[in-house]
């Protein structure tokens, strides 16, 4: 994945939370959109590699600025972006999660 996306690019409900850099500046409260926060965030992950959870944790850093890495591993792990071993050795973007990239930002805003 691993895209360049731009902030115009975005749904519009997700805009005020994200900066011009792509970064996720606040945690939404609507559902919809942490859903559709947690699809940029995959994103920011590359399909066929491994990551040990202080790679991941360095991802979710630099993407968002609110400081709640934990939280936002956790749910892209929940909502189907990402896969781990059951001790958290070791996690990868998950089959079909380009597929719910799509469906939470567009096929437009997920190529963009």
């Amino acid at each position: 994945m691993i895209l360049a996306m731009r902030r115009e690019d975005l749904p519009r409900g997700l805009r005020p939370f994200v900066d011009q850099e792509g970064r996720l500046i606040q945690w939404p409260s609507r559902f919809k959109l942490q859903q559709m926060a947690a699809a940029l965030l995959a994103t920011r992950f590359e399909p066929g590699r491994n990551y040990v959870e202080k790679e991941v944790n360095a991802v979710l850093v630099e993407w968002h600025t609110f400081g709640d890495w934990a939280l936002l591993r956790r749910v892209l792990c929940d909502w189907l972006f990402l896969d781990r071993e059951s001790d958290c050795s070791r996690y990868w973007v998950r089959p079909g999660a380009a597929e719910r990239i799509d469906e939470q930002l567009g096929p437009a805003g997920a190529r963009a």
